[in-house]
């Protein structure tokens, strides 16, 4: 899905009206392992990846890595408290594989508004959801085992099993790559032990 198709299915914008939107985003190639945004910089834009994988995470005071989210195609990214707030960003955002992004500035839901006042409510909708899987992915952590988060993580994304090492999944997990393997290997044995 490209931007086109998100704009006109998901904010119901009508097709050939769509085209007249280009002037509120731009697109931009970035090599995997290169950042769009890092630590310390001020989050300006949200990215709509149209191919490719980008992920988001925080780095901790031993050094340690935090996936909170990974953006695979026709998800869109941002930090929201540096964009909406104008704060230094604790978050890296970078791409996993060679990425094509959108890049929307900070108005740029704003003034779809303005032209598409219907967009305001769909808008809304991918907000509330967005708040949503974070409350959920919150208490996942918290609460879950291992292995219930494993299989969140793969209903959350189906497809980037095969597109990521196995430590950045545990990342996301917040677990280690041990325990990753150790729960992998246990819903292997289930599933292939007779009934």
């Amino acid at each position: 899905m490209d931007i086109e198709d998100y704009l006109s299915e998901t904010l119901e914008i009508p097709k050939d009206a769509v085209s007249h939107c280009s002037s509120f985003y731009q697109s931009k190639n970035v090599e995997k392992n290169k950042f769009l945004l890092q630590a310390g910089e001020v989050c300006n834009e949200t990215y709509f990846v149209e191919k490719g994988l980008l992920r988001m995470y925080s780095i901790d005071k031993n050094g340690k890595e935090h996936i909170i989210q990974f953006a695979p195609e026709k998800w869109l990214m941002s930090d929201r408290s540096s964009l909406f707030f104008n704060e230094k960003s604790h978050y890296y955002i970078e791409a996993v594989e060679d990425t094509e992004v959108i890049l929307m500035k900070k108005d740029f839901f704003s003034k779809l508004i303005e032209i598409y006042p219907h967009t305001a409510e769909k808008n809304d909708l991918l907000l509330q959801k967005h708040i949503r899987n974070l409350q959920n992915r919150v208490n996942s952590l918290l609460a879950d085992t291992a292995e219930e988060r494993y299989m969140n993580f793969i209903k959350m994304y189906p497809d980037i099993l095969l597109r990521v090492p196995q430590w950045m999944v545990a990342s996301y997990l917040g677990i280690t790559p041990e325990s990753l393997s150790r729960v992998r290997k246990e819903l292997a044995r289930k599933n292939f032990e007779p009934s």
